[in-house]
């Protein structure tokens, strides 16, 4: 048989395909935006034959029925990361939360120390030489992929191919099923007041022809508006959204002076509107690579003076950053913070940052405080710290002892 014989042969409906999962095992689930909903609500409808699985994944955007109370005795999740469609479980007891740098998660599956028996990926369809893309997320799923001894992939025609390190030989997908349906969609809101202001602090400290790195969420978006007038950036991060393509657009990113891939954008996932994605395929300036590539230190470390620039919760006065937790109720997960933090400042001319709104709650709440809430935890250490950003200004941190540090 040929390659699409062959691809042919291995297709089956969803239900079928979840039914050769066997009990007990455990199960990947892929990243982001590129979740695999309709293995997933096949998984959900047949929670019956499942006992005992454990369900892994970092980050997911799409309904996870698998967390639900109704399914505690068929499935029990694992989290790299937390979102929020499994937060409430985390804190309920009915999930589990590991707090691991992201850069290490890959390595830890080959080593098996995290299992991975089977993977439930989605990619795009397969191209005239037999090879599929992972799409909008590489990550840790490539690493998954390697590592599971079945794979199982739901393939979306509006999934987008993406440049990069996400390209699989047909022959490394054992099922697949047919699922044609939109990406989960970024929403973005209207920026506060305060945002806007820490953006406008933030781009003082970056450089034209600096290599960024931003973390998630609004926070990231604010500080992107603000870049508008720098020439020269590059992008060497973990997400890419609308806003990076059209800075790129605009001849503000063009990757001219990294050290690594450079003249592209490089992330390990993308996450935007569907125009952003329609935007995506195929781009040659875009390049998705997995977490131990992208978040690895020593690589974050090569770039030409990378500004890493991530969120908190809060800073207590001796500048130690908590990032994953609201006191004790976990809240999301150490994620790729402290691998850039770290390689930011081994960078000749980098620079950590933390920037966060300086209140919560309607300005109720301070998230500059003198001790972490009881049973924080701490996710950027009082030594990793450097500049610490809100909308009033910047705290450089580095080499000050504690009492300067809380006047700063």
């Amino acid at each position: 048989m040929n390659w699409q014989q062959e691809f042919a042969a291995k297709r089956r409906e969803p239900d079928a395909a979840v039914l050769e999962i066997r009990r007990g095992c455990h199960i990947f689930i892929g990243s982001g935006a590129a979740a695999p909903q309709v293995l997933l609500r096949a998984l959900s409808r047949q929670a019956q034959h499942f006992e005992g699985n454990r369900v892994d994944h970092i980050m997911t955007l799409v309904d996870a029925p698998y967390v639900g109370a109704r399914q505690q005795a068929h499935f029990r999740h694992n989290a790299f990361f937390i979102g929020a469609n499994t937060r409430q479980a985390v804190n309920d007891g009915r999930a589990d939360y590991t707090p691991v740098f992201l850069s290490q998660v890959p390595d830890l599956m080959r080593q098996r120390k995290i299992p991975v028996e089977v993977a439930l990926i989605q990619v795009t369809p397969p191209d005239e030489s037999g090879y599929v893309n992972l799409g909008v997320s590489v990550d840790v799923v490539l690493a998954a992929v390697e590592s599971a001894s079945l794979v199982i992939a739901q393939v979306n025609p509006a999934m987008p191919w993406v440049e990069g390190q996400g390209r699989l030989n047909v022959q490394e997908i054992d099922l697949w099923v047919l699922g044609e349906e939109e990406l989960p969609e970024r929403n973005y809101p209207p920026l506060a007041e305060e945002l806007t202001e820490i953006g406008r602090h933030v781009a003082s400290l970056v450089d034209d022809g600096a290599t960024v790195q931003l973390g998630i969420g609004r926070m990231g978006e604010s500080i992107l508006d603000a870049f508008s007038e720098k020439k020269g950036l590059g992008i060497w991060t973990e997400v890419v959204s609308d806003r990076i393509l059209d800075l790129a657009d605009a001849g503000v990113i063009t990757g001219a002076h990294k050290s690594i891939e450079p003249h592209t954008i490089s992330a390990s996932f993308a996450w935007g509107s569907q125009e952003f994605y329609r935007r995506l395929a195929r781009r040659k300036d875009v390049r998705l690579g997995p977490s131990d590539f992208i978040n690895d230190p020593l690589n974050v470390a090569a770039q030409h003076k990378i500004v890493a620039i991530n969120g908190a919760l809060e800073v207590d006065l001796t500048g130690q950053v908590c990032a994953d937790s609201v006191g004790a109720h976990f809240y999301s997960g150490i994620g790729g913070q402290v691998d850039f933090i770290r390689g930011a400042a081994m960078c000749p001319g980098g620079k950590p940052i933390i920037a966060l709104p300086s209140t919560a709650k309607g300005g109720s709440i301070s998230r500059i405080v003198a001790s972490l809430s009881p049973g924080a935890g701490v996710v950027t250490s009082r030594g990793d710290v450097h500049y610490v950003v809100t909308e009033f200004g910047i705290a450089d941190l580095h080499g000050k002892n504690v009492r300067e540090r809380a006047m700063a």
